[in-house]
């Protein structure tokens, strides 16, 4: 059963660039690392500080194999650090759901 992984972020309004150059460095480690990209969303209208992660991983054991590597990775490390110096995410949080209905209304099993 494939779960997804949904990242939310809370994000320095007046860095909002910053943001957006850290989602389009994941666009290359995260598949390399084992994760199905869907992509990252950054404020366009109302919130200012609202942001989106979302990927597909296979279980919570691929996705803790997928981390590791992720750190390993010289461009996820060198994204961290990025984020971490840079100072535009304030927060950080993270859900795993499982799909339960498809785009065409029918029940998945």
């Amino acid at each position: 059963m494939t779960i997804t992984c949904f990242i939310k972020y809370e994000i320095d309004p007046y860095q909002k660039d910053a943001f957006e150059e850290y989602a389009r460095n994941w666009n290359e480690a995260i598949p390399r690392c084992g994760a199905d990209l869907i992509g990252y969303y950054a404020p366009h209208e109302g919130s200012a500080t609202l942001a989106y992660g979302v990927y597909n991983i296979e279980n919570l054991a691929a996705y803790e194999a997928y981390r590791a590597r992720l750190m390993a990775d010289p461009l996820g490390r060198a994204n961290y650090e990025f984020s971490r110096d840079k100072r535009f995410i304030r927060r950080e949080d993270r859900t795993f759901l499982r799909l339960v209905t498809g785009t065409n209304g029918g029940m998945l099993k």
